[in-house]
């Protein structure tokens, strides 16, 4: 799958950005503008255009990199940035959802529960959980081990999300089932990292 992304995507789209004048961390940053708007969108309710163009920003990951190596301008500030910024996209997004819950329309659930008092708290838990996922592979990889394993790392929550958004827009409560989803398995992902890690340094030692 990376190998075709590779060479129907991210090759082609990064000669494009190469062709229009663009740096890779200017495409960092264009990446950052888009799921602001994004994350406007989800705010105000428009949940499929939020969700499309969530998913068109976080495409431009892809770019960056590829951008860098075909200029030669790979760098450990350009990883630092691009990791700063991979942050602050889930933030946003994450912002935006609980907005809308905040200010949209309520909906009934079971047990008397509706989505303006669930939405905002697993809006809430799906960041959390998607922080200390990043968290806990950037702390180990500071003691030097590779901690990429885990079933809920970013482009997971990638596609959850934005898939999420544009489905809620017919059927309201799947983006609570994919937060739901995001909240268990980021934890999940998070004790796997912590075990991988434990077990390195273990071997290390």
């Amino acid at each position: 799958m990376r190998d075709l992304l590779k060479q129907y995507y991210e090759s082609p789209v990064s000669a494009g950005f190469d062709k229009l004048g663009f740096s890779p961390n200017g495409v960092t940053i264009l990446g950052l503008i888009v799921t602001f708007i994004a994350a406007i969108f989800i705010s105000l309710g428009m949940l499929l255009v939020g969700g499309i163009v969530m998913l068109l920003g976080s495409a431009l990951d892809l770019i960056d990199g590829g951008l860098a190596r075909r200029l030669g301008k790979v760098s450990n500030f350009g990883a630092l940035l691009d990791s700063v910024i991979d942050r602050l996209q889930e933030a946003l997004v994450f912002f935006g959802v609980l907005i809308y819950f905040l200010t949209g329309p309520c909906d009934s659930l079971l047990s008397g529960f509706d989505t303006c008092s669930i939405g905002p708290l697993l809006a809430y838990s799906a960041f959390i959980g998607s922080v200390m996922v990043s968290y806990l592979r950037a702390r180990s990889e500071g003691l030097g081990i590779d901690c990429k394993v885990g079933i809920m790392t970013r482009p997971e929550r990638v596609i959850a999300v934005g898939l999420g958004l544009i489905i809620s827009e017919w059927i309201s409560i799947v983006i609570l089932l994919v937060l739901v989803i995001i909240t268990v398995l980021g934890l999940f992902t998070t004790i796997q990292r912590l075990v991988h890690s434990s077990s390195m340094l273990k071997k290390s030692k």
